[in-house]
């Protein structure tokens, strides 16, 4: 197929299961595969062409996610509901290079997008789509950035939104969720709990969920990371891309888009590594992938500075655990007292106030280098999620 003789703003064809390989209308309202000894999130599959080039296919294209609409869900431009996300920047270390010796190492600052983070990708697309199946009220459960995001975009979609966040959230997540007119739940405990009330609730009212992973447009939104990197690093990708893992939807989803850019002809068949990182508080991937095992144990020890890594077992782990066996990649943990640090060490330095989860990035990097596992002439991405700026309460 060529784009040239199609005028579809989506090429998207329908959903499909990774794991039992059902496929699903995409026309219709989906959350996960309908396979009951599955139940495994669902993944949109596109008609993807071949022969163009990327270079004069992007070409004058707005600075936005959207850029990449033909591999995006959204089948109707009209119900595109944006805020200006996506496209944010590749920035190389400046005054820390000295540390990174025989490395190249970049920062994809997500601080920048809309509410903060990068969470108005996923949220972004999902409310799109939400709209586009006529939607009319969603839920989340969240530890703080998803659930401004969410209120956001229902707010420019005229969709009513419920946010569950746990009580031990920041007070400006809150505060920015009931500013943008989202109902907010507050529960006392972690995400899994607002995960299992999000969820009683939407069944008995009928609302739609788009909890991490158990709904299949957040993943899409995620993916543009993927499709921006390969473009900013002019389509040959980093050798080592760090990131972030609570629920581990940007993980799956850059993934997703490396091999749907190989399909493309964007791409070879070369893939960095991929590392998870995460807290110890709740370290289930890094546990799980220490063990050789395809799906992790619920694991929470309380309270992190980085509120997004605190999802003690996600939905998706079995696809995430994938993704690092496939790339050869890591899985390592970070303590609280190592963030903090981490994060007043690179204000000063970078002049970049970033979310404690980024700053885990920049420990782990430096801990694999120094056992070898970072190989001299790599280079390097580090994915930080969100700005610092709304994690001032927790950081001392």
């Amino acid at each position: 197929m060529s784009i040239s003789n199609s005028n579809k703003f989506s090429l998207l064809k329908h959903l499909r299961c990774p794991e039992c390989g059902l496929v699903h209308d995409a026309g219709q309202i989906n959350t996960v595969c309908n396979n009951e000894e599955c139940r495994s999130t669902l993944f949109a599959e596109y008609d993807l062409p071949q022969g163009l080039n990327p270079k004069d296919f992007l070409a004058h294209r707005p600075a936005n996610m959207w850029r990449y609409h033909e591999f995006l869900p959204v089948v109707d431009p009209a119900n595109i509901i944006t805020l200006g996300e996506g496209f944010t920047p590749l920035l190389p270390l400046a005054n820390l290079k000295h540390e990174v010796e025989g490395n190249e190492v970049f920062w994809k600052d997500e601080s920048g997008n809309p509410t903060g983070s990068f969470k108005a990708r996923g949220i972004g697309m999902a409310v799109s789509k939400a709209k586009e199946l006529g939607i009319g009220h969603i839920v989340t459960p969240t530890a703080g950035n998803a659930g401004g995001a969410l209120a956001a975009y229902c707010a420019r979609a005229g969709i009513k939104a419920s946010v569950y966040m746990p009580v031990l959230t920041p007070k400006v997540f809150k505060d920015e969720c009931r500013l943008y007119g989202a109902e907010l739940i507050e529960v006392d405990g972690n995400i899994a709990d607002c995960g299992k009330l999000a969820n009683d609730d939407a069944v008995q009212n009928g609302w739609f969920q788009v909890s991490t992973l158990k709904e299949p447009y957040r993943l899409e939104g995620k993916k543009t990371m993927g499709y921006e990197l390969a473009e900013q690093f002019n389509w040959q990708l980093p050798d080592v891309i760090f990131y972030p893992t609570g629920g581990g939807t940007g993980l799956i989803g850059i993934w997703k888009a490396f091999n749907e850019m190989q399909q493309l002809g964007w791409i070879g068949a070369e893939r960095p590594r991929m590392v998870a990182v995460q807290s110890v508080s709740c370290d289930g991937i890094v546990l799980a992938f220490n063990g050789g095992k395809s799906r992790s144990e619920f694991k929470d020890s309380g309270f992190t500075i980085a509120n997004g890594l605190r999802v003690p077992k996600p939905y998706a782990d079995k696809q995430i655990l994938k993704a690092l066996y496939e790339s050869n990649g890591n899985a390592i943990a970070i303590d609280d007292k190592e963030m903090n640090a981490a994060v007043k060490y690179i204000s000063a330095k970078e002049g970049m106030l970033i979310a404690p989860e980024g700053a885990a990035l920049w420990v782990a990097f430096k801990k694999l280098k120094s056992t070898g596992w970072i190989k001299p002439g790599e280079r390097v991405l580090l994915l930080n999620t969100g700005s610092g700026y709304k994690y001032l309460e927790n950081i001392v």
